[in-house]
């Protein structure tokens, strides 16, 4: 089986090396970039199957990485920074971050995200691993393709933001708590205070075009947490 390549972007090259000694170990290809530019310079030049990235590095910060990254490509992206508050970890997942961790870190921790990130990532990329289509009249879901059309026209939607209505619309009418989903969308524990889900479903709605077509897709159930009007 081929190794999978892991892109660890950090200005801070001992960091960098500490990262790819563990990685090593778990038998990944490793490759570094020092600062935003060369990330994605990376990422267009050689196949990478999950990128772990710093926030604060020159020329691009990890944020315009991200959003970059985000415009083409689908693959993990693991947040390490040294910013520990919960303002900036939702605003890492928001934009399109799948797990973020904070500095100083544990390297086998961080290793194991790694694992999980990539089983998570093949599980849902694997072909024909989910139902056919979701047709609800004006919108169509095609899990296979990972592809949402609204009235004949394609929507754009981060991973994060399709797996969120893929869950919901799977199982209309059944009301799912902030918590469930951030525990279904990102497979990892929910941590007190995030808006991470909110924010997603506010932008999920806006891209529905909820307000134009006063038609609500998303249910707010108050005190409780949303649901899919089927």
């Amino acid at each position: 089986m081929e190794k999978a390549t892991i892109l660890i972007a950090d200005d801070e090259i001992e960091i960098a090396d500490l990262i790819a000694i563990h990685l090593e170990k778990e038998n990944y290809r490793v490759l570094k970039a020092l600062d935003g530019q060369e990330a994605l310079d990376t990422i267009d030049s050689y196949s990478i199957d999950l990128v772990i990235l710093d926030i604060m590095m020159p020329k691009m910060d990890g944020y315009e990485v991200t959003r970059s990254i985000r415009e083409k490509h689908n693959m993990p992206i693991i947040f390490l920074s040294a910013k520990t508050s919960d303002f900036d970890k939702v605003q890492g997942l928001v934009i399109g971050a799948d797990d973020y961790m904070t500095k100083p870190f544990n390297p086998i921790e961080l290793a194991a995200r790694v694992n999980a990130q990539l089983r998570r990532y093949k599980k849902l990329n694997q072909p024909n691993n989910e139902s056919e289509k979701l047709d609800f009249g004006g919108l169509i879901i095609l899990p296979d393709q990972r592809r949402v059309c609204l009235f004949d026209q394609d929507i754009d939607l981060t991973p994060k933001e399709f797996e969120i209505l893929y869950l919901l619309a799977s199982h209309p009418n059944k009301v799912f708590s902030v918590e469930n989903i951030f525990k279904h969308v990102w497979a990892q524990d929910y941590f007190e205070g995030t808006n991470t889900v909110m924010v997603h479903i506010r932008t999920l709605r806006k891209k529905l075009s909820e307000e134009r077509n006063n038609y609500k897709w998303i249910k707010t159930v108050w005190g409780v947490g949303y649901s899919f009007n089927g």
